[in-house]
């Protein structure tokens, strides 16, 4: 992230990410109005998105206020206040008190621990213990405390937890190589300085590096085997779209095809789309009026003192948008790229850019479909494109892709993408971890999960949804299936909050319709969208521990809730130190109808991560995600009108005849 150099820019449209101007000029009302002092740190200065209401008058040509929404702390009185600006009238629409709650821990205020953490005496003596002297080889990185009795409590103070790792000091070290095992650090960061020093025993530091680039490879002598210098077989692979992308944007709007759509960026949620749409016929079809993250959980299976502790809400108590990553075009993005910039602020309500934030391109997606007539042995093949938007974050150890893929067939995608580097601990020579996997000598990873939660506040062909929950059952052998083949779909309407807590069932082929029961399909049924679950384990931990009382909806793959505008975060809108039950668990306790209603889809899936050492020491990338599919809310295929693409076969073998009619091409 980076200051920037302001530019006049005044958003054309409500759902517009704030500007930089925009972000500075609502933390300078709020100064001048409220007199807010040097202990007042702003955490969150974003949109304050309109209700669907104001959108729809928006459309009928209707001004819309522009306001900001701002979460503010105050260090010296220890309070959280939320704010909204108008930034069109200048002037402060409502400010209140938030009891009880501790704020998402921000870059600027745990910048500074560090150094007061290794000089202290307490940590001093535990280093030297483990043989270090040379205190700047250390790394330390934040954890949230989360909550595991009173003492964590909000209204104890604002505290995290610094854990210590120790490399050699080399340019391309990778310092995650040797965990300093047993040692946590309690700090208080309002009173900035060290609460409590736990040393649980010690470990031998690991005796390997674990270096993996270039630079650090060459500069240790203890790694493990890697191939002598890069590889040299391969051969460059060439991404060119010679007449441009097909895609057209203008500032945050997207035409793609069929595709009407707003991307968004938040510095809690990172990326979101808005207005999600699909051009069937000449009729623009709504299909996502909002898609987010809304949480991700990660807890781990690990009773000991160090790694029991580690279960954190990377979205509620840092932000992925936050720490998002400066995409590059040859690395994280090819291709002909769109990217856009994210803004975010700091604490004292400056704008910070984050170049290229959020990149879009398309890609060629495989088969779109396929058939080959065996009479005349002609094939008809139509190739898949399609377009991807997606960001990257690295939340201290971990890095995270997130992507949302729109196809040519009306089918949206969501994935995320796992990689960087496991969170590990040390273990004596010769023993091996029962909680995890030994991935070096000395060095384990951990048992533990990655819980996602998205939310998808649906509106398929307009507002009045409703959700099927659709299960593959056998029919019973009888007169209604004499050869014991059948098998049908078994339907359950979900109609209010009280039944719309579900899970996923491989065993069923479960999936849920959210269906529009007002506008029929060409065969007379409801048009719908699924959504397909991909692989999902639930969380092994039982009711009533601290961890899943805080994730509470970790423990169902489907939540439906009726629309409201305020609920956005699966675990609440502040999980920091939180003792658990906000969020969806609170919000449906209202049981509200849900049949032909304006509703919300969440729906939450898991990376369960039995580590391998094939992870370390950076982990390839692993990914898990959900389908939308439509399902009868077209007529039939809608990508009958893509054409195909001229063949092009190496010179040094034969054209496949007629599976690509070149005619038919560009």
């Amino acid at each position: 992230m980076q200051p920037i150099e302001h530019t006049a820019a005044v958003a054309c449209h409500p759902l517009e990410p704030l500007s930089a101007d925009e972000i500075e000029a609502a933390a300078a009302l709020l100064r001048a109005e409220r007199g807010l002092g040097a202990s007042v740190q702003f955490v969150y200065i974003t949109l304050m998105e309109p209700t669907k209401a104001v959108l729809r008058d928006h459309r009928d040509g209707a001004v819309v206020d522009r306001q900001a929404f701002v979460v503010l702390r105050d260090r010296d009185a220890g309070t959280v206040h939320e704010a909204v600006v108008s930034l069109s009238r200048r002037e402060t629409r409502s400010w209140r008190e938030v009891p009880g709650v501790q704020a998402p821990l921000t870059p600027d205020e745990i910048s500074a621990y560090r150094d007061i953490v290794k000089n202290d005496p307490r940590w001093q003596e535990a280093m030297r213990q483990r043989g270090v002297t040379e205190f700047d080889r250390v790394r330390m990185d934040p954890w949230p405390v989360g909550y595991h009795g009173p003492q964590d409590a909000p209204e104890q103070g604002r505290f995290l937890h610094a854990l210590t790792w120790v490399g050699n000091g080399e340019d391309g070290d990778n310092a995650y190589a040797r965990p300093v095992d047993g040692l946590i650090v309690r700090f208080d960061l309002d009173r900035m300085q060290v609460v409590d020093v736990e040393d649980h025993g010690t470990v031998p530091l690991a005796p390997r590096s674990a270096n993996y680039t270039a630079e650090g490879i060459k500069a240790a002598d203890n790694v493990p085997t890697f191939p002598q210098g890069p590889r040299t077989d391969l051969r460059p692979v060439d991404i060119a779209q010679p007449e441009g992308p097909s895609f057209q944007v203008s500032r945050h709007e997207v035409r793609w095809q069929r595709w009407r759509l707003r991307v968004g960026f938040t510095p809690r949620e990172g990326l979101v789309l808005h207005d999600v749409c699909y051009e069937d016929k000449g009729e623009v079809r709504p299909i996502l009026h909002r898609a987010s993250l809304s949480e991700m959980f990660v807890p781990y299976g690990d009773p000991s003192p160090m790694q029991f502790r580690k279960n954190v809400f990377d979205v509620g108590e840092f932000g992925l948008g936050i720490l998002a990553n400066s995409l590059e075009l040859g690395c994280d993005c090819l291709g002909e790229i769109h990217y856009f910039d994210g803004f975010v602020n700091d604490n004292q309500g400056r704008a910070v850019r984050i170049p290229n934030a959020i990149c879009m391109h398309e890609e060629d997606g495989g088969v779109l479909w396929k058939h080959t007539d065996l009479r005349s042995g002609h094939a008809e093949v139509r190739r898949s494109r399609r377009l991807v938007i997606s960001m990257f974050t690295t939340v201290g150890n971990y890095d995270y892709g997130f992507f949302w893929y729109l196809y040519q067939d009306g089918t949206i995608e969501y994935e995320v993408k796992l990689t960087g580097i496991i969170t590990n601990g040390s273990v004596p020579a010769g023993e091996r971890p029962r909680f995890g996997t030994l991935v070096a000598p000395g060095v384990y990873g951990p048992n533990h999960q990655h819980i996602f939660c998205a939310r998808l506040d649906m509106t398929v062909d307009g507002p009045h949804n409703s959700v099927v929950e659709c299960d593959s059952v056998p029919v019973e052998t009888g007169p209604d299936n004499p050869y014991g083949n059948a098998w049908e779909v078994s339907r359950t309407l979900l109609r209010r909050e009280s039944e719309a807590q579900r899970p996923a069932n491989t065993a069923t082929a479960r999936f849920w319709r959210i269906e529009n029961s007002a506008r029929r399909n060409a065969v007379g049924d409801p048009v719908a969208y699924r959504l397909e679950p991909g692989a999902s384990t639930p969380p092994p931990q039982p009711s009533g521990t601290h961890a899943l009382n805080r994730a509470q909806f970790a423990t169902k793959n489907l939540w439906v809730t009726a629309y409201d505008p305020d609920e956005l975060f699966a675990a609440g809108a502040y999980p920091n130190q939180h003792p658990g039950g906000a969020g969806l668990p609170e919000w449906v306790q209202a049981d509200r109808p849900l049949e032909d209603t304006d509703l919300v889809v969440w729906h939450t899936f898991t990376a369960h991560h039995v580590v391998r050492p094939e992870d370390w020491p950076v982990m390839p990338v692993s990914t898990v995600g959900f389908m939308l599919r439509p399902d009868g809310f077209f007529d039939g295929n809608p990508a009958l009108d893509v054409p195909a693409s001229a063949s092009h076969a190496r010179s040094d073998q034969p054209s496949a005849s007629g599976c690509c009619p070149a005619e038919a091409g560009h």
